[in-house]
């Protein structure tokens, strides 16, 4: 019981009660909401932001950024509709569209791990270079005329109701889960966020976790494009465009703090669910889909500043509890132990 007290307290804990009450509030609008199937078809109308959410996870933890996400998610589909559209065959044309993610991700990781410029510069060049590439084979146009195997990765069903995209979600989630809490790497990444100094002089290669970063994000970003072109059956310029403000907010409304080093992949899969049901709420309530941009972005600004409020209250009433302490009184420690 304790436990379940402890947890109630964290950043998960106020999401898990918020999804809660966003999840209840919707079943008392729509008859037959709380449905496992109508939960999945919800996931999977976002379920592209939620994967590329994972890896982007690791990048702020680990004290950087990627603004370039959803431009390698358009010029990957893109790139692949343009080689279908060329006579290429299909299966050379994924293999096209994930090697340019991870061309782009290799790109980023150069300029920032190795050279050390600032990833909120490099990234948000590569958000307009990459979409820029991505219009020059496209133009005003748009191409489809996918083969019908292709399709169903976005748009069928493989394991009963569960489309493949979910699937797939749910697999690296828990690939994301364990690498980044149970394997060395994962501490890595944390130890690099904390303090990157720190990091150096204890000896961690820190670009070498930088790089890996970035190529993960740039690889799994592509993959996300794919099911993206996938699900819509074609694809045009503007395929993608926008995505990185939901996935940035997904990842810091989960708890990730915007300055590295803290987070969990519970936080980040509990916030996907709250906006993915906080958006579909809108929508029954008739809001306007550039209304509920303004949301997410209201929550984008949340997601940074009530954590450090939080935190200050809580040092706040730490010294508070100090001061009014008998020399016979236990002495409150972090994390409630005495």
């Amino acid at each position: 019981m304790a436990d379940v007290r402890r947890f109630l307290r964290t950043w998960e804990g106020l999401l898990l009660a918020l999804l809660v009450v966003i999840v209840l509030a919707n079943a008392s609008t729509v008859q037959g909401y709380l449905q496992p199937q109508n939960q999945v078809n919800l996931l999977t109308l976002g379920i592209e932001k939620a994967i590329v959410a994972l890896v982007m996870a690791f990048v702020i933890i680990g004290g950087e950024i990627d603004l370039s996400v959803a431009s390698i998610m358009g010029l990957a589909a893109i790139l692949f509709a343009w080689a279908i559209d060329q006579g290429t065959a299909p299966e050379i044309a994924v293999l096209l569209a994930l090697g340019v993610g991870l061309l782009c991700g290799l790109n980023n990781a150069f300029w920032v791990a190795v050279v050390g410029l600032p990833s909120l510069a490099v990234t948000l060049a590569g958000l307009i270079g990459y979409r820029g590439l991505a219009l020059m084979l496209i133009e005003d146009g748009s191409l489809g005329g996918f083969p019908d195997w292709f399709e169903t990765l976005g748009q069928g069903r493989l394991i009963g109701p569960i489309p493949f995209a979910v699937l797939f979600f749910f697999v690296l989630l828990i690939i994301a889960a364990v690498v980044l809490h149970r394997t060395g790497f994962g501490r890595l990444v944390y130890v690099v966020g904390n303090s990157t100094a720190v990091a150096r002089f204890s000896g961690v290669r820190v670009s070498r976790v930088k790089a890996a970063l970035f190529i993960m994000s740039g690889l799994v970003a592509a993959a996300a494009g794919l099911l993206l072109a996938a699900r819509f059956g074609s694809v045009r310029g503007s395929i993608a465009q926008g995505f990185e403000l939901d996935v940035i907010t997904i990842v810091l409304f989960g708890g990730v703090s915007i300055f590295g080093g803290r987070g969990s992949m519970l936080g980040v899969f509990l916030s996907i669910l709250v906006i993915l049901n906080l958006r579909n709420g809108l929508s029954l309530l008739g809001v306007s889909g550039n209304s509920q941009t303004g949301v997410i972005g209201a929550l984008l600004i949340l997601s940074v500043l009530l954590p450090n409020v939080i935190s200050d209250l809580r040092r706040y009433l730490a010294r508070r509890s100090l001061r009014g302490a008998t020399p016979s009184d236990p002495v409150p420690t972090p994390g409630g132990a005495t």
